[in-house]
């Protein structure tokens, strides 16, 4: 049976409830709470460049990975035995340490565009992201897609290009135009890099846990984003007219920041990095809404139209699992993904677990004693 007949005969047995189920309502809802907290950041950037002509990127990128080092490498300097920090550090130091300059210059690359190109490139550019992620999950994580999967991203993008139709015709085609080229080149470069750091994200809570990554990509973006604000804003950091109304952005943008570094890894392990990215496509249309009040904004229609075309592309989606190459040696059945965050892997719980897989009648003919079977079970249950 080839695909096409599959997603014909899948149609035909279509089920609400086993489609409309709690797991993608809260997927959804997070998924859009992770939108709010990026609108949150694009109306303080814009408060601070058009109110206070602060134009201080980095600096505001800085404050956030200092709150990742500050909470969450603090907690793994807290850990003790095989996942301690120190081991960390030695095994893995060289991957956060580009995992962290990926994430610090795809931040810097999507800011800088801004003065080189308009918005409306920025929007349909950024969508770059969808493709290489799908292209990299296939590759690194062995993600195979069927064709609900790429009509549901085609969807999507329709609803992109009717936010964008909406931009133009309400006049909002805003933004530098001194070197189109460059500032398309860097959205594009921005896209990847995401993309690279949603992949290595997902890998990492996935498999590891959501502490490693964000402890060792906040310490090392930290070092990284100080050595770039000390040589590419050393004049525009000392020229900031502070006051509390300024300071009181810094906070916003800072913690908006935190907020979805921190909750982003959560959505990802329930999902996929593809699918936070195709919900995260409705951010700049919140971002337009929040505009109509606040910067006085064009309304248009079109803005509707595209929020509800984007998420029936992101439920279409997630109606259909993504399958991997090799199922059975998925990462989430190593004792890494069952152990909770924070903990190392306990060789006597993957014992037991290993034990409970064994067929009944082996393990009544190998069991040595009672209290040994009831750990087993005991600990599957607990980890269940």
């Amino acid at each position: 049976m080839n695909e096409r007949s599959r997603l014909l005969l899948r149609i035909r047995e279509f089920n609400p409830k086993e489609v409309f189920t709690w797991q993608l309502a809260k997927t959804l809802a997070m998924g859009q709470g992770l939108a709010g907290l990026i609108c949150g950041t694009a109306i303080t950037s814009q408060f601070l460049a058009s109110n206070f002509h602060v134009n201080t990127p980095i600096l505001q990128s800085f404050l956030n990975y200092l709150l990742l080092t500050v909470t969450y490498t603090t907690m793994l300097l807290c850990r003790t035995g095989d996942g301690n920090f120190l081991q960390i550090l030695k095994r893995r130091w060289w991957k956060y340490l580009l995992l962290g300059l990926v994430d610090v210059e795809a931040n810097y690359s999507v800011v800088k565009a801004y003065q080189y190109t308009t918005i409306t490139s920025i929007q349909l550019l950024d969508c770059f992201v969808i493709p290489v992620l799908m292209g990299l999950s296939w590759w690194i994580l062995k993600a195979r897609y069927r064709l609900i999967h790429y009509v549901a991203v085609c969807i999507c993008l329709l609803g992109v290009g009717a936010m964008v139709g909406a931009d133009l015709l309400a006049g909002q085609d805003q933004g530098s135009t001194s070197n189109i080229l460059l500032g398309d080149g860097l959205v594009l470069l921005s896209a990847s890099l995401y993309a690279v750091s949603n992949v290595c994200q997902e890998y990492t809570v996935k498999n590891l846990s959501r502490v490693e990554f964000l402890g060792m990509v906040g310490l090392f973006s930290t070092i990284i984003s100080t050595i770039q604000m000390v040589i590419l804003e050393r004049n525009e950091i000392p020229a900031i007219q502070w006051s509390w109304e300024v300071g009181l952005l810094f906070a916003a943008y800072a913690l908006c920041m935190y907020a979805l570094y921190s909750f982003m890894p959560i959505v990802i392990k329930l999902s996929s990095a593809t699918s936070v990215n195709l919900s995260l496509l409705t951010a700049d249309l919140f971002s337009l809404f929040c505009g109509i009040f606040l910067f006085h904004y064009n309304f248009s229609g079109l803005y509707i139209v595209s929020l509800v075309v984007i998420l029936i592309g992101f439920v279409a989606f997630n109606t259909v699992p993504t399958p991997t190459a090799a199922t059975d040696s998925s990462p989430s059945s190593s004792p890494a993904a069952t152990c909770e965050e924070g903990c190392s892997e306990n060789p006597v719980a993957a014992h037991g677990d290993a034990q409970e897989l064994q067929p009944a009648e082996d393990r009544r003919k190998r069991s040595t004693s009672g209290p040994s079977q009831s750990y087993g079970s005991t600990e599957l249950s607990t980890r269940m």
